[in-house]
């Protein structure tokens, strides 16, 4: 597993750029906690997370117990609802597990500050301490025709 370093201590708000925190207030309850949901059965969600070189993906919430497991090399930068921001160095099968008891949840971004794109696989189990949150049908993946 990958060590975060911290870079800014809780509260450090005055840290981020403009116009995430109002970003964080707006997905607070978003459950898109990946770029495409590729599975879902009464027992688990498996998430893909696509962050290109140089981008973030979206604010998101987990209340459900899960692992990711990155697949490629890479750094990230981590935004949390405290205010605090990590660094970390991710390599292939760098996983990571979680657990949150009832009314627990983490609000989050990352963002990919390295030079490759990072690509992560996140599993979400359906029977936690607390409901799943209802996943919009545009994240889902489609049949191809």
């Amino acid at each position: 597993m990958a060590a975060y370093d911290l870079i800014a201590p809780v509260g450090s708000f005055d840290k981020w750029p403009d116009g995430m925190r109002a970003e964080m207030e707006a997905n607070r309850d978003s459950p898109i906690v990946g770029s495409m949901l590729v599975s879902e059965t009464e027992r688990i969600r498996v998430w893909h997370l696509l962050v290109p070189a140089g981008q973030r993906c979206s604010f998101h919430c987990h209340v459900l117990d899960y692992f990711w497991t990155c697949h490629t090399h890479g750094r990230a930068r981590g935004y949390y609802e405290d205010g605090s921001i990590t660094e970390t160095v991710h390599y292939p099968g760098d996983t990571m597990h979680n657990s949150y008891g009832v009314g627990e949840r983490l609000v989050h971004s990352v963002e990919n500050i390295g030079a490759t794109d990072l690509l992560f696989t996140t599993v979400e189990y359906m029977q936690s301490a607390n409901a799943p949150l209802p996943v919009p049908d545009a994240v889902r993946q489609k049949a191809s025709a």
